[in-house]
């Protein structure tokens, strides 16, 4: 994508430094209202289970929110769900391939749903449970494209009004040769290289141009339509975003968030769309996160290594693995966002590893939401020291990589030191643990979920067998300790035995 070389740890940020990929450089970023960011991200199309690929773009974003908020700024921060007007063949500027909602219907698992309002209603909700399990905040909106049909309608008349756009028999289409500037984000120009395969396959022959795009399909037959100035139909992929953005952070944005594979055609076509419109710049800088392969090789079901969030962080009784989902996320923080990432079950286990550890911290040194304390003492100098060159990683282009090793590193002293913290460095560690929680959100959850054990069907087996094998120990019974260990281990429990009593958890199945 480019070739600037990523930040080193020991660059000190002075400024939230952030890869523009309009420009192919790294650029401060600097709010046009004095320290309140507007940054938009592109959501998903809600026709499935998002997997671990989409949710490292979604991470991206949660990261700029949470260090503009470590520099005490404000965030308006819209992300979208795209529920209608995705073709399946939009990688090809928008020829006629089929809407993935529709195409989600017809498959195997889309018999579940009584109509495509209720597929995009389920998936919809699941995104945001597996937001909330990954530790995701939650945007300052989340719009649906069906619910901004009005104002997408409003925006295509106005392209037409200004000689943008144009109607066919088949639908409303943008000109391309009617902006300039196409291609300036891609770098697919109209002298260039922009892409031509679509010849082969547009079926309106009244387009202008190939390359033009839908800004609004004609179809009385699709299973979601609405009434236009066009007649029946639905709108095209792209126009959804640009009236989103704008209806919610205004026609001018500090910054534009997505996965790299939007570069082009959606990002390009928003770029259009947008500034024909308003003869502005839409979005100052413009973030991309690249590509996430699992076991060195592309995510596919046909291989099986293609995973939801769900496969991995559900319990195994609801067809997952069980896996601590901060330790999902901790992994997918562990490569830098500008770089193409390899998943791995390896790397999986050795942050589930580091999760343990963090809470052994939390457990030696109190819970940090009950007692924030402050950084004071040599412990606290320490410290935050280390919190200090995280965030000065994140300032310099969402350093992950540099920003945990600080995190590792920390836990490291606290561990090592267990026996010698006195009431003051245990006040700085809890500190430090709410600091690098909200920068990097993988000590604990923003939001503390209430206990469930109480209703947890698998507590309710384990723990009287905890009791009855500490009952057995007691009275010297060790072979009946021992069955009761090994009954413990046919559950998928884990037991760890200390001075101050029996602790269990899940086995993580990775």
């Amino acid at each position: 994508m480019n070739n600037e070389p990523l930040p080193q740890a020991h660059i000190v940020s002075k400024e939230f430094r952030i890869y523009n990929t309009l420009t192919n450089k790294s650029e401060a970023l600097v709010p046009k209202k004095k320290d309140h960011l507007t940054f938009y991200s592109c959501g998903p199309t809600v026709y499935s289970y998002a997997h671990i690929g989409n949710f490292r773009s979604f991470l991206t974003a949660d990261l700029i929110l949470r260090t503009a908020h470590a520099l005490g700024w404000d965030v308006t921060y819209a992300t979208n769900v795209t529920d209608v007007g995705h073709l399946t063949e939009d990688d090809l500027t928008d020829p006629s391939g089929e809407d993935r909602m529709v195409k989600a219907l017809k498959s195997k698992e889309g018999e579940q749903f009584v109509n495509i309002w209720d597929l995009a209603r389920h998936y919809t909700t699941t995104l945001v449970e597996d937001w909330h399990r990954l530790n995701l905040r939650e945007p300052t909106v989340r719009p649906r494209a069906t619910e901004h049909m009005r104002e997408q309608i409003a925006a295509v008349e106005q392209l037409i009004e200004k000689g943008h756009a144009y109607e066919t028999d088949k639908g409303v289409y943008f000109s391309v040769t009617s902006f300039p500037d196409y291609g300036k984000l891609s770098g697919n120009t109209l002298d260039g290289d922009l892409e031509q395969t679509v010849r082969d396959v547009v079926v309106d022959d009244d387009k202008r141009d190939p390359r033009d795009f839908a800004l609004w399909k004609k179809d009385d037959k699709h299973l979601m339509q609405w009434f236009s100035p066009w007649g029946w139909g639905f709108p095209g992929w792209h126009i959804e975003c640009s009236v989103m953005a704008m209806s919610y952070l205004g026609e001018e944005i500090d910054l534009h968030a997505g996965g790299e594979d939007l570069i082009f055609p959606h990002h390009e076509c928003e770029i259009a769309q947008s500034e024909s419109l308003t003869g502005k710049p839409f979005a100052t800088i413009w973030a991309h996160t690249r590509f996430l392969q699992v076991e060195g090789e592309k995510m596919s079901k046909r291989l099986g290594n293609f995973f939801t969030v769900r496969d991995l962080v559900a319990p195994e009784a609801e067809g997952g693995k069980g896996v601590d989902a901060l330790a999902v996320r901790m992994t997918l923080l562990s490569g830098h966002y500008r770089k193409p990432f390899n998943f791995t079950m390896k790397t999986l286990r050795g942050n589930v590893k580091h999760r343990e550890r963090l809470e052994e911290v939390i457990a030696l040194v109190g819970n940090p939401l009950d007692e924030p304390g402050a950084y004071e003492g040599d412990t606290g100098a320490i410290l935050e020291g280390m919190y200090g060159r995280a965030k000065d990683a994140m300032l310099d282009d969402l350093n992950t990589p540099a920003a945990l090793a600080q995190l590792f590193g920390g836990t490291k002293m606290i561990l090592g030191n267990a026996d010698h913290l006195d009431e003051t460095a245990r006040a700085a560690a809890r500190r430090w643990l709410v600091d690098m929680n909200a920068l990097l959100g993988v000590v604990f959850y923003d939001d503390q979920p209430e206990s469930a054990d109480e209703e947890d069907p698998l507590a309710a087996q384990v723990e009287p067998l905890i009791v009855a094998r500490a009952a057995a120990r007691a009275a010297g019974d060790w072979g009946r300790a021992d069955e009761i260990r090994d009954e413990l281990a046919s559950l998928g429990v884990e037991i760890k035995d200390s001075k101050d009593g029996t602790t269990w958890k899940r086995k993580q199945q990775i």
